[in-house]
């Protein structure tokens, strides 16, 4: 980072264009932070400017004074899309996945399946507006879960519910897993992640069900996987939309699978990001020249692992279990 010419809230200087891309601006001190909180009304505050608000005693999200939540007085919602509340994690980490499913949703019926998505999610997640829906629709976004949970906890049940109202999906809606930093073991795990995904890339546009310019396995990002594994800081210059967005800086957003309505090829997405992750936390040099980073040794892993079996299910449908 050059040009210094703003400060963070711990007193950072930073560039403004690197501010504007790894920050926020907190709305109380106009200082950029690293970690903020989403103060209801739709501001941001940083931690330290945070402890001067009240919280919902429902949900937990900062209040202004004398001001309701808008988080709790405003479901079932969509929000725009800038719409970030505070994370609230579910099952055990430190791996999370949340996850970004966009769904095509029918004019006529658009208010009743806003009041069905909200109403199945709770607070497990919640509807965002995104214009690249096309002609009409919503993002259903989960906060962080574990796989575990997200398999046991997720109300499924609402994707056939959707459909039956004439939702759809198809390969212009995508649907995007978020897998938290915090899940690796340290920059090498992350190099090795993208390495498989980016060495195996047939097979994991077979299991996406798709192939998307808004998720292109871009050669650009290949050639900097080394160093874009150690931060989002080293990103800059490439293109967000990519298979695997490494701009966030909490998460890794793998951006490749097609969307669907289908609870099996939902759930093995998810199965899918947890698996390679779990699978390249242990691979070492040794590992990859026998052959570590091959797709049948990945897939043979997959089989031995019956906790992914949704993913199995989805190999074998699509004959890429070998």
């Amino acid at each position: 980072m050059t040009d210094p010419q703003v400060r963070t809230n711990t007193d950072e200087a930073v560039c403004l264009h690197c501010a504007a891309v790894f920050f926020d601006l907190c709305f109380r001190c106009s200082r950029y932070c690293a970690s903020s909180r989403y103060v209801s009304g739709g501001h941001r505050a940083c931690t330290r400017c945070a402890e001067q608000f009240e919280s919902c005693p429902d949900c937990g999200t900062l209040l202004r004074g004398g001001r309701s939540c808008d988080c709790c007085a405003r479901r079932p919602h969509v929000w725009n899309y800038s719409y970030k509340p505070d994370p609230r994690f579910h099952g055990k980490g430190p791996l999370y996945l949340g996850m970004e499913l966009e769904i095509i949703v029918p004019d006529y019926r658009y208010g009743e399946c806003v009041s069905v998505a909200g109403n199945y999610l709770g607070h497990l997640g919640y509807l965002k507006q995104d214009s690249s829906i096309r002609p009409t629709g919503f993002e259903l976004v989960t906060h962080p879960m574990s796989y575990r949970h997200a398999i046991d906890h997720f109300p499924w049940p609402l994707l056939e519910a959707l459909e039956d109202l004439d939702c759809e999906t198809d390969t212009s809606v995508g649907l995007h897993v978020h897998a938290s930093r915090a899940g690796f073991d340290s920059p090498a795990h992350i190099y090795r992640w993208m390495k498989l995904l980016y060495r195996n890339e047939s097979a994991v546009s077979t299991i996406a069900r798709r192939r998307s310019h808004y998720a292109p396995f871009d050669r650009a990002a290949r050639a900097r996987v080394k160093d874009t594994s150690k931060g989002p800081q080293h990103a800059l210059g490439l293109d967000r939309y990519q298979a695997i967005n490494p701009y966030p800086r909490q998460t890794l957003e793998l951006r490749v699978f097609a969307s669907s309505l289908n609870a099996q090829r939902v759930q093995a997405a998810l199965a899918f990001t947890a698996a390679s992750i779990h699978y390249t936390r242990t691979l070492r040099v040794a590992d990859v020249r026998a052959g570590g980073w091959e797709w049948a040794r990945f897939a043979a892993w997959v089989a031995d692992h019956p906790d992914y079996q949704p993913l199995l299910a989805e190999m074998e449908d699509l004959a890429c279990a070998c």
